[in-house]
């Protein structure tokens, strides 16, 4: 296996061993790019560089071990190495702070730190979620700095795990700064996405945001619901299936259930800041989503004992069949039923980075009661004489 002859390489991916910039590296190196991956964390490159991810991603070891022969995949941590590079791709996080705001600088601080390696930088690409205006902001800093560099805004707008497919198989949204930057963003993508999609910089940066904060307002939407019919003594499920039966208006209604990771409630946020805290409907939401656990611990205690029960936790990771548990709300589940139960035990399939978990086979053994808490599919056919609570309707 070698690298790209000379060290020369098309792309550099800044943050490529994460959730957002492998997979995007692994399919551009496909499509026949020489991609770098630059990345702060030597474990995940290494983990990389032998064909595996440190991530669940659906056909994602295939084609890393496929690419990894041809050569053109290339891997380090040290900045100098950017300084051949014509295109930089950021995929970089974009958190929020303690203040629910969010961190404004993090895109230009990353700029800055490798700015004496940007020799033949043409262009920068930023990939994460960024607040309205953050792109214009980058090329102002750069022109500030004296760098003849174009910078565009491409957001990536894949399902967390099944990335490999949606890279080459939805639109994309191109913006630059510049005619030129948004020609060579376009050129790019072009050769991977099924479509371009133009738009003005802040334009871009809104359309990411909007995409996640509306799902998230749907989400709160249906949990409102869930709770309102529970509370009347109703089964909110069976008034889902019924109204959705032979009900194409209804086809897309989603059930209810734990709204979290990585994105949805840290893009509301951004909005919300945006807009001077003035967004009334994501705050609700963010109410609603955020409050789902504790209305479920109250309502079980008024239902069980949970104060002589211990209660066992099925899924730890934020959604199904993912290993990622970044915001998860089954830790906030967890933690409220460590103060209202006698005992929590959890589990998950997938999670390899919590050392607590337990084996499910114990779980269901110990507990007294369960609680799904990510809908992973094995959980659907569980046989247990133990009560089970399932706010997703999994079972149904």
């Amino acid at each position: 296996m070698t690298e790209a002859s000379n060290g020369n390489y098309d792309i550099c991916v800044i943050g490529g061993a994460g959730h957002v910039g492998a997979p995007l590296s692994i399919v551009l190196a496909s499509k026949g790019f020489r991609t770098l991956i630059y990345d702060v964390n030597p474990k995940a490159l290494e983990l990389i560089k032998t064909g595996r991810l440190p991530f669940i991603e659906d056909g994602g070891e295939e084609m890393l071990q496929e690419v990894l022969l041809t050569g053109r995949l290339g891997f380090t941590s040290d900045p100098s190495r950017l300084q051949n590079v014509p295109n930089l791709i950021l995929t970089i996080g974009t958190p929020i702070d303690e203040f629910h705001n969010p961190v404004r600088n993090v895109v230009t601080d990353c700029v800055h730190q490798v700015s004496p390696y940007l020799k033949a930088t043409r262009l920068i690409i930023l990939r994460s979620t960024v607040s309205p205006g953050t792109t214009e902001k980058l090329d102002r800093f750069l022109k500030q700095s004296g760098k003849d560099i174009g910078v565009a805004f491409c957001p990536e707008r894949v399902v967390q795990g099944k990335a490999i497919k949606e890279i080459q198989t939805m639109a994309q949204i191109v913006s630059g700064t510049s005619r030129e930057a948004e020609e060579r963003a376009a050129e790019l993508f072009g050769k991977i996405a099924s479509k371009v999609v133009r738009m003005k910089p802040m334009e871009a940066e809104f359309a990411k945001l909007i995409c996640n904060t509306y799902r998230y307002i749907q989400f709160a939407a249906t949990n409102q619901f869930y709770m309102m019919v529970e509370s009347a003594g109703c089964d909110y499920g069976g008034v889902v299936k019924g109204m959705k039966e032979e009900y194409p208006r209804m086809r897309d209604f989603p059930g209810a259930g734990f709204a979290a990771g990585p994105c949805l409630h840290k893009d509301t946020l951004q909005l919300a800041a945006f807009a001077n805290s003035q967004f009334e409907l994501g705050h609700a939401a963010i109410h609603i989503n955020e409050g789902l656990p504790a209305f479920l611990v109250s309502r079980l205690q008024h239902e069980y004992p949970l104060d002589r029960m211990r209660v066992g936790l099925l899924g730890m990771a934020f959604k199904a069949e993912s290993d990622d548990i970044r915001s998860s709300l089954s830790y906030k589940l967890k933690k409220l039923f460590q103060h209202a139960a006698h005992d929590v035990l959890c589990t998950d399939p997938y999670v390899q980075t919590d050392g607590s978990l337990r084996p499910l086979e114990e779980v269901l053994a110990r507990s007294d009661l369960l609680v799904i808490a990510t809908p992973h599919r094995l959980y659907s056919t569980l046989k247990t004489d133990k009560p089970m609570i399932d706010i997703w309707n999994l079972r149904d």
